[in-house]
């Protein structure tokens, strides 16, 4: 499409033809018929645990989320509304739904990542079964320890539809592990992944290399670091400490590789950490936690944008069901990541 050109005060003109764009995208990608009050903004969407694939092929960004952000959704499974501009979005499309009777009580942070031309989707799915060991602790309001795991699946588009690589979850089956991510490193893909508080008190992030197809897993999870070692991380022995929403970002200015996750700090409720690997390496050894967004928001990732910027995308405020999508535009400095400004999504 060619550039349009606008004189003041035709700002109507710019509103309609976004709206255009956006039929023309809900028609051709996603094949669903689109009312002009069918259209969505940023505002419009409930998304915990947004995940955003900028799709380069056809300058499409797809953001996913679990279908049941929805009230109204009967489907349980994982959803994807696409945009041009990271303001209009379509009405979702179901990318990938659970059979009826599906023994999964509840579905999380799903993240499509592109493989050696393949499309993956990474879900946590929690299951219908309590774990047979004991709490680490037997008081109060401590939550009940259902199993729970990353699954993996494939598509050959970004839309899907997605299928299992397998019937079982790629994290450990008496796990209570959540929120996979992929990172490959020197060719090799591997998962990483938070081995969840509930179970361990004092929650992990663990790797596990991946089969070349993402089949499945190739040896046993290594742990990288522990919710502990968050400066400002919770204190107690019975005092649960959080491990989330991991993401991986190599630095194009000075090749450092580092990762965003969230968790609970003393003074600010939900954050977003940044960590480095003082090797390179995925094995870390990873250095120097720090938190960059303490305003009861996380569960991050970083994608770029197609004019070029890098931005960190993450849910706000932490509160259930008041959940939006926020952008910030960050820098990368080569020693550390800064957020320099809030997108305006409206």
């Amino acid at each position: 499409m060619g550039t349009c050109t606008f004189m003041p005060g035709e700002k109507w003109m710019r509103n309609i033809l976004n709206k255009v764009i956006i039929v023309l995208l809900c028609t051709t990608y996603f094949n669903l018929p689109v009312a002009g009050d069918e259209l969505l903004k940023t505002k419009d969407i409930r998304v915990r645990d947004p995940f955003i694939y900028p799709d380069m092929k056809t300058k499409t960004y797809y953001l996913y989320a679990q279908s049941s952000n929805r009230k109204s959704s009967e489907v349980m499974g994982v959803e994807a509304y696409a945009s041009k501009d990271l303001i209009h979005w379509s009405i979702p499309q179901t990318v990938m739904s659970l059979p009826a009777g599906t023994d999964v009580k509840m579905v999380w942070a799903p993240e499509v990542h592109a493989f050696n031309g393949v499309y993956y989707l990474f879900v946590t799915f929690t299951y219908d079964r309590i774990l047979p060991e004991k709490k680490p602790v037997e008081r109060g309001k401590w939550p009940p320890m259902y199993e729970r795991g990353t699954c993996i699946y494939r598509a050959d588009a970004p839309t899907g539809p997605f299928k299992p690589l397998k019937n079982t979850s790629h994290t450990p089956k008496n796990w209570m592990a959540l929120d996979g991510t992929l990172f490959v490193d020197d060719g090799i893909p591997y998962m990483v992944f938070c081995h969840e508080w509930v179970q361990l008190i004092d929650g992990t992030m663990d790797v596990v290399q991946l089969k070349d197809d993402l089949s499945g897993t190739v040896g046993n999870p290594k742990m990288l670091f522990k919710a502990s070692d968050a400066p400002g991380s919770l204190t107690g022995p019975q005092t649960g400490k959080v491990t989330d929403g991991c993401f991986l970002y190599r630095s194009a200015t000075s090749g450092k590789l580092f990762m965003i996750w969230s968790t609970f700090i003393s003074g600010s409720g939900y954050c977003i950490m940044l960590t480095e690997s003082k090797s390179g390496k995925i094995s870390g050894p990873w250095i120097n936690p720090k938190p960059i967004y303490k305003k009861n928001g996380g569960h991050g990732m970083i994608f770029q944008s197609f004019d070029g910027r890098i931005m960190l995308a993450l849910h706000q405020p932490n509160t259930s069901g008041k959940e939006r999508l926020h952008l910030f535009e960050v820098t990368d400095k080569g020693t550390t990541l800064e957020i320099k400004k809030e997108i305006n999504l409206k």
